[in-house]
Order: C-alpha cells, then sequence, then structure tokens
C-alpha cells in the first residue's frame, strides 16, 4: 500500500527492451506529492524518459518490459490497470508534454482539433465550448493572435510554437499530475520564463504535481522541490534541490553542474572577403481569404533584412520563436522564395533557377534543428552523408565515397565503422554529429546551423559547439548561426542580430552587443538567459 502523502509513488522500476537483453532503467524509484515538482535530470540515454512513459504505459510494448516495479497513483499500481482503466487516466488526470512537438502531433489535423480532441473525450464538451477553450489555452501558453491558429496545421508553425501547442494539450483538463519531457526545450528564453511561470501558476491554482524531465539545470533550480539524477538507468543522487546544487556529492552530479558551452568565438577580420551578404530582403507570406481566395493582407515574417558575414566569420542571428530567424536563413539559402538581393561570393544568386542553384549547394550546406527529424530513419549512417557526394562528385566510385565518409565521420568524433548503422541507433548527439557530418563532407564555404544544440544536453551541447569552432578553424568556415540559446553564442559568434517580427531591432560585434545591449528587448533576452547561467555559477562556486 503507499504512501498517503504520494500522489505517486514509482518504486523499484526496471525498464527492458530485446527480450531483456538491454535495460534501460534499473531499480528506479521516486515519489511525488500532491502540488510538488520533482525533476528527474540527465543526459541522453540516462533512462528519464523511459521512466516517464513507463508510469502511463506509453512504451512499445511488448518489445518494451518491465522485469520488476511498481507505479502506484492514487492507491492503484497503474502497471496492473486494464487499458479501458488507464484511458480514463490518460490526458485527464495524467498529462504528458513530450519533448519532439513535430513526431508528437498529427500532421493531417489543424491545432484545433487536436488541442479539441482531449477535451471532448474527456469534458465531452460541444463544438463551441471546445473552441472557447482551446483558444484560451492558446493565449495562455502564449501563441499570438490564436485565432489565427486555430486552422493551422503543425509544419505552419515554428518548432516553439509547436511545443506551445503541445502544451496547451496536456494543460486541457487541469490534470493532477503533469509529466514534462523537456518541455522548454524549443523555446527561446524570455517564452521559456513565460511557460515556466504559467506551469508554476497552475500548480498554485490547481494543486497540481509535476514530474519534469530536463538537462538544463537552471530550469531545474527555479522549479524544483526535489531532484533525483539519473545515469546509465540508474538513480545516482537525490535530494532537495538547494542540496544537489550546493553540495553535490556523485562525480556525475558535479560534472553535470560544471557543463556550460566555453571558449570564444574566433577574432573579427572586416578586411575577409565575404562571402555572404543581403540587401533589403523581404519574405512576405500572402494571407488569403474568401471564396476566391484574394490576399488581404501578408505575414512579414523578414521585413528588409540586410546582412554581411565575411570569410572565416560567424553571425548570431538571435531572436524569439516566430521572428524570421530561420526564414532569413532558408531565404539566403534560396530554398524559398523572397525578394531582395542575395549575393554569394560577389555573384547574385537571387534570380538564379534550381538548375543554376545546383552547383551551388556543394558550397552552402545546412544543419537543421532537429536531428531525429532530418536523418531518414530508413537510411543507413552511409547512405544518408553520402547522398549529396552521389549528385555533387558523381566521378566518385563506391569506394571513393565510402572513404569520404569515414574521413566526414572521423573528423565530427564518431567511429567510421558505425556508418552501416542507422539514426535511432544513435544518441541525440551524435545525431547531431552526423548531421554535421553530412553537411561538412561536401567540403562547404558556407553553413547555415538552425538551432543545432537547442534538442541537446549540456555537456553535448559544449561538445557540439567545440567541434563547429574545430571545424571553422581547421577549413576557414562561414558560419551563420541561429538560436535563442544566447550562451551558445556567446561562444561561437563574432556578430550579432537580433530579430522581432521579421526585422532586426540591434546589431552589432557580439562583444558589443552582450556588454552594452541597447534596446529593451535585447536586454529582456539577455535578462532571460544568463540569469540562469548566475545560478550555475552560484552553485559551483558553494
Amino acid at each position: 500500500m503507499t504512501s498517503a502523502k504520494a500522489l505517486l509513488d514509482v518504486r523499484d522500476l526496471s525498464v527492458a527492451f530485446s527480450g531483456g537483453r538491454v535495460v534501460a532503467a534499473d531499480s528506479v524509484s521516486f515519489r511525488i506529492a500532491k502540488g510538488e515538482t520533482v525533476a528527474l535530470v540527465g543526459e541522453s540515454g540516462s533512462g528519464k524518459t523511459v521512466s516517464a512513459l513507463s508510469i502511463l504505459r506509453l512504451l512499445p510494448y511488448p518489445a518494451a518490459s518491465h522485469p520488476s516495479g511498481e507505479v502506484w497513483f492514487e492507491g492503484r499500481n497503474l502497471l496492473k490497470l486494464k487499458e479501458s482503466q488507464l484511458q480514463s487516466v490518460r490526458g485527464d488526470r495524467i498529462s504528458m508534454i513530450f519533448q519532439e512537438p513535430m513526431t508528437s502531433l498529427n500532421p493531417l489535423h489543424p491545432i484545433e482539433r487536436q488541442v479539441g480532441e482531449v477535451l471532448r473525450v474527456h469534458r465531452h464538451m460541444d463544438d463551441k465550448a471546445v473552441r472557447t477553450r482551446v483558444l484560451e489555452l492558446l493565449h495562455k501558453v502564449g501563441i499570438r493572435d490564436p485565432e489565427k491558429r486555430l486552422d493551422a496545421f503543425p509544419h505552419q508553425l515554428s518548432g516553439g510554437q509547436r511545443q506551445r501547442v503541445m502544451i496547451a494539450m496536456a494543460l486541457a483538463n487541469e490534470p493532477d499530475l503533469l509529466i514534462a519531457d523537456e518541455p522548454t526545450t524549443a523555446l527561446d528564453v524570455t517564452i521559456q520564463a513565460q511557460i515556466l511561470e504559467l506551469l508554476k501558476q497552475l500548480q498554485r491554482e490547481m494543486g497540481m504535481a509535476m514530474l519534469l524531465i530536463t538537462h538544463d539545470l537552471g530550469i531545474v533550480r527555479k522549479m524544483a522541490d526535489r531532484v533525483y539524477i539519473m545515469n546509465a538507468g540508474e538513480i545516482v543522487e537525490e535530494g532537495v534541490t538547494e542540496d544537489i546544487f550546493t553540495k553535490p556529492q556523485h562525480g556525475y552530479t558535479k560534472k553535470l553542474l560544471a557543463a556550460e558551452p566555453k571558449g570564444t568565438p574566433p577574432p573579427a577580420n572586416d578586411a575577409a572577403p565575404v562571402v555572404v551578404e543581403t540587401d533589403d530582403l523581404k519574405v512576405w507570406f500572402p494571407i488569403k481569404r474568401g471564396l476566391l481566395r484574394r490576399t488581404v493582407d501578408h505575414v512579414k515574417a523578414v521585413d528588409g533584412v540586410t546582412l554581411k558575414l565575411r570569410k572565416g566569420q560567424t553571425l548570431g542571428v538571435v531572436g524569439e520563436s516566430g521572428s524570421g530567424k530561420t526564414t532569413l536563413g532558408l531565404a539566403i539559402l534560396r530554398l524559398i522564395s523572397s525578394d531582395g538581393p542575395i549575393v554569394y561570393m560577389g555573384k547574385r544568386i537571387d534570380g538564379l533557377t534550381s538548375r543554376e542553384m545546383r552547383p551551388l549547394r556543394k558550397e552552402m550546406q545546412i544543419v537543421f534543428q532537429d536531428p531525429y527529424g532530418s536523418l531518414s530513419p530508413r537510411m543507413s549512417v552511409s547512405q544518408i552523408i553520402e547522398e549529396g557526394l552521389t549528385i555533387q562528385a558523381p566521378e566518385l566510385d563506391y569506394d571513393q565515397r565510402r572513404a569520404r565518409v569515414s574521413a566526414a565521420l572521423k573528423e565530427v568524433g564518431l567511429d567510421p565503422n558505425a556508418q552501416d548503422r542507422y539514426p535511432h541507433e544513435f544518441s541525440g548527439g551524435q545525431r547531431q554529429r552526423i548531421a554535421v557530418a553530412r553537411a561538412m563532407v561536401l567540403q562547404p564555404k558556407f553553413v547555415l546551423l538552425d538551432e543545432p544544440t537547442s534538442a541537446l544536453d549540456m555537456s553535448v551541447q559544449a561538445q557540439i559547439v567545440d567541434l563547429l569552432r574545430d571545424l571553422q578553424k581547421k577549413h576557414d568556415l562561414s558560419y551563420m548561426f541561429i538560436s535563442h540559446d544566447l550562451k551558445v553564442i556567446r561562444a561561437l559568434c563574432n556578430y550579432v542580430m537580433v530579430m522581432r517580427n521579421g526585422k532586426v531591432i540591434e546589431e552589432g560585434p557580439a562583444a558589443d552587443v552582450f556588454s552594452h545591449p541597447k534596446e529593451e528587448y535585447t536586454k529582456a533576452l539577455l535578462a532571460a538567459a544568463f540569469n540562469m547561467s548566475v545560478l550555475h555559477k552560484s552553485a559551483l562556486a558553494s
């Protein structure tokens, strides 16, 4: 019989795959009281997510099994409930925010239908009541103009907006327990602060408990009452949050506290040749209404941006989700239509056809935000990396391509012998290294990096930053680094542009922007980002 004080009591839980040959979680135990926030912290592969998914039995059974364990929720062992009994708990009494919103949201259904589904199933609301509640939820989680987003599909939203929709779905029925699996990974720092404050406010109003799964220790210290540290499937340390930060006992905990992107970008060189530049670049998307679908307005995703990136330098583009950062990058690569001159290596490319652009694709590469979604699960690592070579270097035979793939993997710190494996066999950090290798194998001159570290653990972030810095120095690369993580921007970028609502509101050398920001918006971004860094440093100093 579980303790009367515990809303959730996980006892001796083990999770195994492949008939018991792979143990992902080993005798994990933790408790959550009503209204309490408990953090489950660890790097990718530590077992924290599979432990959380086991609570609602969301693992792929029978491939997954539980050699041991009980999950008690309000006096019932959830592992023993029938599926019909568990359905009344999922999404109503216990809700979950998943880490990957693009794979968790249905690409075929608009936002209103997806958020409203949980209300119809558990609360039996009619269409009018559902729409009212959905609008209220979207407004609460910080989606601008929610009325315009009801008919939007997931692919029409930014990564941060998709995550906010997931949070709205999870909070719809005001659950007793919210399981939040990296709930703010894809969000910029100011919205992150708003979402965390929203979750705390809902806890106060409803007495809601929360299991927070994260690798971000700044969030943990801000949100959690107690912390469990996981490594290699086991809980290695637990305690009150402040004790974990000020008096860590285990070596792994100390390692997590010390992990943060470090180093400085290469010195700015105003004499270096210009690789990419734009002048008053615009990307406007039409808003169409009526039976004849006439254009009545425009979404000004990029509204008159002028930039210049020199050889061997890194331009950091900063801003909240929906500010136009990614759209700007895609326009420069000619992956979406735009208006205004785009000059690459002294030549205008904005008027080139797809066929004329093809030779330049070798020199202009991109690394996407989500290493899980950007790598085909049906292709081996070798096939993924060599795909560009088959088009851009048709003179190479099979053995030569394989040698180039091996060299690219070695350069990004991966074992070349792993090239016949598939993406799902790698951790998030390793998949991002594969994505970097795919770009580098073509020996580019310009690389667009779109939030390449946002979904990674802090220690893995630091490794990827070091890798990118080493590759830049070795190949004299020019980077355009899009991010909302200002700690990573500070470690990599010479020059910074701050975007908001499609416009550049502040720009300058990185050192100047970080030390003497002029705009209130920039100051707010810096305050939100580095308040958490201060927490890190004060903990280490103790």
